[in-house]
């Protein structure tokens, strides 16, 4: 048995910008992580750094431009590692419907249920980056 977290967010911008804010380094480092490096093509590899002990690493399983972008871990916490997490995107009157999966996770532990918690914060920094263009400084982001 697996377990997985969803949350389904509102943006009020263009798929594009949702797509590139989750999929190019020099967004993610504005909503996310402390430094970031990777590609937006499928098997690129990317660098997820938070700090020296947090310096993850997952690789692009999925992605199409302006729709969809998903990551599979490949060196993180353990519980992180057989994960697979992602942003579907809908465009609509509104702007955009993110639709966030994060699946796989092999417990439903405390762990499983903080970065429940944390994806949910970390997606409305998301949001206000985009609609308000606010970046929470790294070291407040908790």
């Amino acid at each position: 048995m697996s377990y997985n977290i969803y949350h389904n967010l509102q943006i009020k911008t263009p798929a594009k910008m949702v797509f590139d804010a989750v999929s190019q380094p020099v967004h993610l480092d504005n909503w996310w992580t402390l430094k970031s490096s990777g590609n937006p093509e499928l098997h690129s590899e990317y660098n997820l750094n938070f700090t020296d002990t947090y310096n993850w690493f997952c690789k692009v399983s999925k992605v199409t431009p302006n729709k969809s972008f998903h990551f599979k871990m490949t060196d993180a916490d353990k519980d992180w590692n057989p994960t697979t997490f992602g942003f579907d995107l809908e465009s609509n009157e509104n702007g955009t419907m993110l639709k966030f999966s994060h699946v796989n996770w092999q417990n439903a532990d405390d762990h499983f249920k903080h970065s429940s918690f944390c994806w949910a914060i970390l997606l409305n920094g998301l949001k206000n980056y985009l609609e308000k263009g606010i970046v929470i400084p790294f070291k407040e982001r908790n």
